[in-house]
């Protein structure tokens, strides 16, 4: 297994779509149809902003994308939602999406997804990606390394246990519940 920073244009379709079948799931009903949800990730992914693991013969095989003040691996704004959502849609739904996305802190290193390809899961992707951002915090002087996770999702808590994230208090969407489809989401923290 190969891992190193960013990808190619080429692979802007592939990662898209493998973001959307992380994501989709409590991402769609704000950001979907599906079409227009991954047109939209496909022309904001910024590789600056991810790690992938390949295969020896250079496929990709799971991606982890992290925040800074500077940029995130999915990195839209108001502009780019209004190309793909309209000027109705993007208002809407960049209100929406702004109550749900986790912040950017000085004091830890923000991972902002993690994903693997279905044919890819089982083979230890998940754990080198997530070892490769501990590295790339550490690179760049942080500490620690944050993450959220979201209470439906109990096998990606588990792999995130086993590589050492510790929970801190989980947060609560309130109403916000009945439109992304989950109750909670846990930050969780690892020292690098």
């Amino acid at each position: 297994m190969i891992i190193s920073r960013g990808f190619e244009d080429t692979e802007r379709p592939l990662i898209a779509d493998m973001y959307w079948q992380a994501f989709g799931g409590k991402l769609g009903s704000v950001m979907g149809p599906e079409a227009r949800a991954t047109a939209f990730i496909r022309d904001t992914l910024d590789p600056s902003h991810a790690i992938c693991a390949r295969s020896a013969e250079g496929e990709v095989l799971g991606v982890v994308g992290f925040k800074t003040y500077e940029s995130a691996l999915v990195n839209g704004d108001r502009h780019d939602m209004m190309r793909h959502y309209g000027t109705i849609g993007a208002t809407w739904r960049g209100t929406l999406m702004s109550m749900l996305m986790s912040d950017v802190e000085n004091q830890r290193f923000v991972i902002d997804g993690v994903f693997v390809r279905d044919t890819a899961r089982g083979m230890g992707v998940g754990t080198r990606l997530l070892d490769a951002a501990a590295s790339e915090a550490r690179s760049r002087g942080y500490a620690e390394v944050r993450l959220d996770v979201i209470d439906t999702n109990t096998r990606a808590r588990a792999l995130y246990e086993r590589c050492g994230f510790t929970a801190l208090a989980a947060q609560n969407l309130g109403i916000l519940r009945h439109v992304f489809g989950f109750r909670s989401a846990t930050p969780m923290t690892r020292f690098v």
